[in-house]
């Protein structure tokens, strides 16, 4: 049993230190943080954006900024992460005569000045955020008037199997916990942000084991940072148990891992929001396909 005094927060320090030491296997195991980060850079399409300074947050080893590095040649693309291993791992990857710039800092204390950049993009980061929108509001006040936050972050769903499974060996809390989309857009407003969008969808990936699931969440870093977590994995025993607990689930030969994702975007606009209660965005922006 999880006690009172112990609540379902984030260990900011144990999000870095489980990052930083994945820092090496991270893109050996990520083929759904690529998936989803290649549906996310494909929104980009629908707007019209001519940016000189592009931030991706939460750039990990590298792979969103190198692709919004082909897609906008003259625009500056500065890389944060909270794991100063990925920023090295990045840096390692980068190609000759890139205009990258790496900056290790956390998404809620960005450090850099008011309207300075144009493009925020994130994907797969803004679960990591106990505060959401004290990590909102800094994109707002970094990005310039008309300036695009474009993300992806992760549901309630996300891997529901294995928190199922988790469920009937304790009560202690083996997954993180996500925002469901209706409060991301919640708080996207209360930051400032005009005309959200957000938009859901599933991805499932299969394995043979459980165990392959685990190594891959192991092998990006992605493991349970909440302050109530069990330091330990409970040994032989509660493996055999997860593995029994998860069997039910098997469909034509293998297991299902569930990702609920959330994909969202909002403008930075000057006085966004109208005395009637209506909000005004940058039409200009976008464009049909």
């Amino acid at each position: 049993m999880v006690a009172p005094s112990m609540p379902l927060e984030l260990d900011k320090q144990a999000v870095r230190r489980s990052f930083d030491s994945a820092a090496a296997t991270y893109d050996q195991h990520a083929v759904i943080q690529r998936e989803v980060a290649n549906r996310l850079l494909e929104r980009l399409d629908w707007m019209r954006l001519a940016p000189t300074t592009v931030l991706d947050l939460g750039a990990g080893t590298g792979f969103c900024a190198r692709a919004l590095e082909r897609r906008y040649a003259q625009a500056r693309i500065l890389l944060v992460d909270l794991a100063p291993a990925m920023l090295l791992e990045a840096r390692r990857q980068r190609r000759w005569r890139s205009a990258q710039r790496y900056v290790c800092a956390d998404a809620s204390a960005l450090p850099f000045g008011d309207a300075s950049v144009d493009v925020v993009v994130s994907s797969l980061t803004f679960q990591w955020c106990e505060d959401l929108e004290a990590a909102f509001r800094e994109c707002r006040r970094v990005l310039r008037p008309g300036g695009l936050l474009l993300f992806s972050s992760l549901g309630p769903a996300t891997l529901h199997e294995l928190r199922a499974a988790y469920s009937t060996i304790d009560e202690r809390p083996h997954v993180n916990r996500f925002k469901d989309m209706h409060e991301v857009g919640d708080t996207l407003i209360r930051a400032g942000f005009a005309s959200p969008v957000l938009e859901r969808e599933d991805l499932v990936a299969t394995y043979a084991e459980v165990t392959d699931l685990m190594r891959d969440l192991k092998g990006i870093g992605a493991r349970n940072s909440l302050n109530a977590r069990p330091r330990t994995l409970g040994g032989r025993r509660a493996l055999t148990q997860l593995r029994a607990a998860y069997e039910p689930y098997r469909r034509d030969g293998v297991l299902p891992a569930t990702y609920e994702l959330v994909f969202g975007h909002g403008w930075a606009v000057a006085n966004a929001r109208a005395q009637d209660g209506s909000t005004v965005f940058p039409l200009n922006r976008l464009t049909r396909r």
